[in-house]
């Protein structure tokens, strides 16, 4: 007893100078407001006693005139706040003033609770279940084991349920509005941060973290509410929110749709049904149900009362909001929040959630006033509510009033609650370890896997693999690709210039392709040589002109390429596609940062084959052996096109047809009589074949010629005679270009891509993809995504069950330390 009255006397004195700090700091604002409370401060110099509680009465003698004085003394804090608004908006010290304001009710707590001490072991405590429930919801969100207790805010549209929820905030952050907009579930998570300079809003579903402007909160809940469709009007997916501040209790709160009576004509006719079943769903045990109702409305009407019976007959999981106490005479208030014809174990708690001119604006001027929002008017619904409950003390005896009992009473309630559910949980937690553990050791054979180790091994052995065909894919390897592509240039240009016949296929019947075109079989004897001579260096010219520095590192680019998909589609990576492109694109890339350097270094260093080509004797030779096999080449693919265009149209058939066209060919006709057509039956279709058959009949013959004079002649043994053997010259022509393009090409292009692209890999995937990409891109493939959320549901459940143990523990701790105590 002694200890307390010391104790008591301490604190008194303490408010004493801090009054009269107040006051002096007051008096050099407005004198005014000296003129209003200098007759309290008179009083302060009196005996001092015990003072009750606040914001819900005190017990026994009611308060002593010192804790009046107090009380009023932090009222007139508060007016000098309010008179100080009306100054410039937006100063700095306009907040410093707001939380000077903020009364503090520590001392007056009521009767029901002035043993209730939330240490911060029990703050810790509650953390740590809260964070047990988060984990738990992670691992199976239907689960009916795997679940701790959530306070669960219910009530009519009209009942003030969001004004409660931001009373217990300290912000205006849930969506407003004429029309109903809480569509979805609001899934808060309030955490006690006591080194947080103020509060911070987080949507970890949305990735938005570290909000400040709770104006912003506000438009993004509402955002996501009017997702819902009008036609749908309510949706049970919920909105996760998390707020982190110094002045909110760690608690766990679930916003529901508020209830109504009759469906609007724009709602749907079911949507008063669609707002109970979703209600009923949170409101099953083990979560605590908040039911909020206005003081004005009988309580007989409130559909929150009313649901809370039906999921809770016995009113033990129950806690009872009375809002808007202002609006009715205190006695009447008194006798509900003591009413014994709707008893409720945890009772009813009475507040005042908004203050009459909240609503209003604040500061003047010529351009008028400016409406109270955020946590001004947090500090004016707090203010309001300690003066009203102050002035009706008396009538308020026996009764827990105000807002920040109601949050310690909620945090009173969760932890009893979480406590409860704690054994059954634990052993929930475990049977469900061992057999997620069990599975897990059956399927997979307890080998880890995450999304980031599953990309990296796919990118490893792609690397490898990139490895490997460095060493297949080389020098003689591009040599040859580019040799075979100017092969075929060398075929065009033949052709072109000598083994055409003049038979055009689109259009007439004959016609040439040059006027004086003369018979390739005079090319062997022929003695005047300037026709053959300037049809040579055309081809040549055309060869060595035809772009062969982009034409090699195009080809050079696409066949690598080429050769970067093959791979990709024998490892896991072909299955995602998201994946395969990235590793395309990739490839692309770093091919693309030497494209026009590498062609221009090839273009430059071929330059001179442009003016002249000298030939070694041991060029020819090679060359006229590949020339050969080349024309041999050409010919099978001749003879197997002419194979099957015979076995399309018919052998009889498209020998009638030839011997049709052949016929006006001999008569010189320009053009084919339809009648005539009509009469033999050959259609369109048939004559086009039948004159690409002619065509490759001529150019067989002439292949089968030019094969056998660049066999077998003599004169296509010597580069002298290089005009009769042109096909020789052209060979050579292209490997020189080959072997001279190859030497850039292996150096700058090729070398470069196999020292830079698995470092574009590395870039690619490890650089510019998030966690959440990762995770995206290994479930793509069904039998990785089963072995990754398995484990996922094992390391949550192991992690969920080491928080658990070590809370045990520490009750198991304080039962040995204080033997006589209660564990709740």
């Amino acid at each position: 007893m002694a200890a307390g009255g010391t104790y008591i006397a301490y604190k008194v004195e303490q408010a004493q100078q801090y009054t009269s700090d107040r006051f002096s700091a007051i008096k050099d604002f407005t004198s005014e407001l000296f003129d209003k409370t200098g007759d309290v401060f008179k009083g302060l110099g009196g005996d001092k006693s015990n003072s009750g509680d606040g914001s819900g009465g005190g017990g026994g003698s009611g308060g002593s005139e010192d804790a009046a004085a107090l009380g009023a003394t932090a009222a007139a804090v508060g007016l000098s706040s309010d008179e100080e608004s009306d100054s410039i908006v937006g100063d700095d010290e306009d907040t410093e003033e707001d939380e000077e304001t903020l009364i503090d009710q520590d001392d007056d707590e009521p009767p029901d609770l002035e043993n209730d001490e939330t240490t911060d072991d029990m703050l810790n405590l509650t953390r740590q279940m809260i964070e047990i429930r988060n984990i738990l919801s992670a691992v199976d969100p239907q689960s009916e084991t795997l679940k701790l207790p959530s306070i669960v805010v219910i009530g009519s549209q009209s009942s003030g349920k969001s004004s409660v929820l931001e009373a217990i905030v300290g912000q205006e952050f849930l969506p407003k509005g004429s029309n109903m907009v809480t569509r979805r579930p609001i899934e808060l998570t309030l955490v006690n941060s006591p080194d947080s300079a103020s509060e911070v809003a987080e949507f970890p579903a949305l990735k938005m973290f570290n909000l400040t402007d709770f104006t912003q909160v506000q438009k993004t809940l509402f955002d996501l509410n009017m997702a819902v469709p009008a036609s749908e009007c309510i949706s049970n997916d919920p909105i996760q929110i998390t707020v982190r501040s110094p002045r909110v209790p760690d608690l766990s709160l679930v916003d529901l749709p508020g209830y109504i009576q009759v469906e609007a004509a724009d709602q749907p006719t079911e949507l008063k049904q669609k707002i109970r079943s979703l209600c009923n769903r949170y409101l099953e045990a083990p979560n605590i149900i908040l039911a909020i109702s206005a003081a004005d409305v009988d309580l007989a009407n409130s559909s929150a009362l009313r649901a809370a019976k039906l999921a809770d007959p016995l009113g033990e999981r129950t806690l009872g909001v009375i809002t808007k106490l202002d609006l009715v005479e205190p006695e009447k208030a008194r006798a509900i929040l003591l009413n014994r014809k709707y008893p409720l174990k945890m009772g009813y708690v009475g507040v005042i959630t908004r203050a009459p001119d909240s609503g209003k604006s604040s500061g003047g001027g010529l351009f008028g006033r400016k409406r109270i929002t955020g946590y001004q008017a947090y500090v004016a619904q707090q203010n309001f509510e300690y003066q009203f409950l102050k002035d009706n003390k008396e009538a308020f005896i026996g009764t827990i009033t105000g807002s920040r009992n109601l949050k310690k009473k909620l945090m009173k309630v969760l932890e009893k609650s979480m406590s409860a559910s704690l054994r059954p949980t634990h052993l929930a937690i475990q049977q469900e370890l061992e057999e997620t553990a069990y599975q897990f050791k059956v399927e997979f054979n307890d080998r880890s896997l995450t999304p980031q180790m599953y990309l990296a091994n796919n990118i490893d052995l792609l690397k490898v693999a990139i490895k490997e065909l460095s060493q297949k894919f080389s020098r003689n390897e591009l040599k040859a690709l580019l040799k075979n592509e100017l092969d075929q240039k060398v075929l065009d240009l033949l052709a072109e210039r000598y083994w055409n016949k003049p038979f055009d296929l689109k259009g007439d019947v004959y016609a040439s392709t040059e006027p004086d075109l003369r018979e390739l079989s005079q090319l062997s004897s022929v003695e005047e040589e300037s026709y053959w001579h300037k049809k040579l260096d055309l081809a040549t010219s055309s060869l060595t002109k035809l772009g062969v520095g982009r034409l090699s590192t195009s080809m050079l680019a696409e066949a690598i390429v080429t050769e970067i998909n093959n791979i990709v589609d024998k490892t896991q990576l072909a299955n995602h596609p998201m994946a395969k492109k990235a590793v395309e694109d990739a490839a692309k890339s770093v091919l693309k940062s030497k494209y026009y350097s590498t062609a221009d270094q090839v273009e430059n260093c071929i330059k001179p084959y442009k003016y002249e080509v000298e030939i070694e004797d041991r060029e020819w030779n090679a060359s006229r052996d590949s020339a050969v096999n080349l024309i041999k080449e050409e010919l099978r693919q001749c003879e197997n096109v002419y194979s099957a265009l015979k076995k399309s149209v018919g052998g009889r058939k498209l020998q009638q047809i030839v011997t049709y066209l052949e016929k006006l060919n001999g008569e010189r006709k320009t053009e084919i009589d339809s009648d005539s057509n009509e009469t033999l039956g050959f259609s369109k279709t048939l004559i086009e074949r039948g004159k690409y058959a002619i065509f490759l009949k001529e150019r067989q013959k002439l292949l089968k010629m030019r094969y056998s004079f660049v066999k077998n002649s003599k004169k296509c043994k010597s580069k002298d005679n290089k005009y009769q053997c042109p096909e020789i010259f052209m060979d050579a022509v292209s490997s020189k270009l080959t072997s001279t393009a190859i030497l850039f090409l292996n150096v700058e292009l090729l070398s470069d891509f196999y020292y830079n692209f698995p470092r574009k890999l590395d870039e690619e995937f490890f650089g510019n993809l998030s966690k959440e990409q990762m995770e995206s891109f290994a479930k793509e493939d069904p039998k990785i995504k089963k072995h990754i959320e398995l484990q996922e549901r094992k390391d949550l459940l192991e992690d969920a069950m080491r928080k658990i143990e070590g809370i045990l523990a520490f009750q198991r701790q304080k039962i040995e330390d204080r033997p006589n105590s209660t564990w709740w």
